[in-house]
């Protein structure tokens, strides 16, 4: 079963950071960071969004018709099209009233605008979700537990939470250095 860091690390991860590097204003290196720091956090708050009947039953369903990993195939093509429209839907669905939050967690952490980080995020989202539908299939997952386990191994057994609390450790100290925090946390993994 592949984990995140295949992903990230991989010609697949490569391609991706091409294609929406070449759909924005910021260097190959800068991309890389913010992809490195988004998919963990992506990953994990569908983690969250499984751990409820309805959330991993609407995961299901998405991962079965719409993002059943085709995008993968010709992923130049969606990245070139810099279509943001089924990203900005899925970060909506996954991430709620947070998304801001996140994108500027992620901007403080890797120096590019928010701006930049929304839109890297909605292109990477329908990415992500297509991932993790080829994932599923390969894997045979057809329940919310299944769902849950494939979502723990994709993130090397970590849990969303902690994905996320060391994303916004900025210096490493183990104390989580931006404001309202807990709201951010509590809304993406904890109980809605």
């Amino acid at each position: 079963m592949n984990n995140i860091l295949d992903l990230l690390n991989g010609g697949l991860g490569k391609e991706v950071v091409e294609g929406i590097t070449r759909n924005t204003d910021v260097s190959a290196e800068q991309t890389q960071a913010v992809v490195s720091s988004a998919i963990p956090a992506l990953l994990g708050a569908l983690q969250n969004n499984a751990s409820s009947r309805d959330g991993a039953q609407g995961i299901l369903n998405a991962i079965g018709s719409k993002h059943d990993g085709s995008i993968l195939d010709n992923l130049s093509g969606f990245l070139g099209s810099g279509d943001t429209s089924d990203g900005n839907g899925i970060l909506g669905h996954v991430l709620g009233n947070k998304q801001g939050a996140l994108q500027q967690a992620i901007s403080t952490k890797t120096g590019v605008s928010s701006g930049t980080v929304s839109k890297i995020l909605a292109m990477l989202a329908p990415i992500v979700m297509g991932y993790l539908g080829k994932q599923s299939r390969s894997n045979n997952v057809s329940d919310g537990g299944g769902l849950g386990d494939l979502l723990g191994n994709m993130l090397g057994g970590q849990s969303g939470s902690s994905v996320l609390r060391g994303l916004l450790d900025q210096n490493g100290d183990g104390k989580l250095g931006i404001d309202n925090v807990g709201g951010l946390l509590g809304g993406l993994f904890g109980k809605k």
